[in-house]
């Protein structure tokens, strides 16, 4: 198995994170579709990252489905089968994504020559953040994991989404939210989560929070 994607790109580190949690064996082939003759492109008609060619020569992309496929390959599931828990684990999952699309977006404008740069847009996305973060707060969850007595693709999404707020927005969100930040501390300590942080990550989460 064949994993494609840019060692930055949230959206691949989430794959990552999953691959290592199930234990499966695969090639790691860092490329962006920026880079000249890269393979991306040719295999994924969006141009985007993460790329998982299967075993058989067959191409996904999207992580969301990457990890769906991924999640099919050994018993023990990060996507829970029964209805009620899979849908929580769903939610949290998809909450995760909100404040990575929301954090990427943010970085990208903030990117753009300063005048061009619309600030009220930067100040939506923090807004977002802002929102999810308390949210995520606040919810009924279990102490250890968000759903159930076990790792699910909502804690992957959640803590995943959450380090990268770290990497690239820095900002003291653990002050207002002491809950989320233990509930993440213990999340972070998973061997997935260390062995996945990508260069200048490392700086931000050990950064004094």
């Amino acid at each position: 198995m064949k994993l494609y994607g840019h060692v930055t790109s949230p959206y691949v580190r989430k794959v990552r994170i999953a691959l290592r949690e199930k234990n499966i064996r695969f090639d790691w082939i860092q490329e962006s579709p920026h880079d000249a003759g890269n393979h991306i492109v040719a295999m994924n008609p969006l141009g985007k990252v993460p790329v998982l060619e299967t075993n058989d020569g067959q191409v996904l992309f999207d992580s969301a489905l990457l990890i769906e496929y991924i999640d099919t390959l050994t018993p023990e599931r990060l996507i829970p089968q029964g209805d009620a828990e899979r849908l929580r684990a769903q939610l949290w999952n998809t909450l995760g994504i909100g404040i990575v699309d929301a954090t990427v977006a943010r970085l990208l404008e903030g990117r753009r020559p300063q005048a061009e740069q619309s600030r009220s847009f930067i100040a939506r996305q923090e807004d977002k953040i802002a929102r999810a973060l308390a949210w995520a707060d606040k919810a009924e969850r279990g102490a250890a994991y968000l759903v159930g007595e076990r790792f699910t693709i909502a804690d992957l999404g959640l803590a995943s989404a959450l380090e990268y707020v770290d990497f690239r927005y820095a900002h003291d969100w653990r002050s207002k939210h002491p809950r989320l930040a233990r509930w993440l501390a213990g999340i972070s300590t998973r061997g997935s989560f260390a062995e996945t942080v990508p260069p200048g990550m490392e700086k931000a989460l050990d950064a004094p929070h």
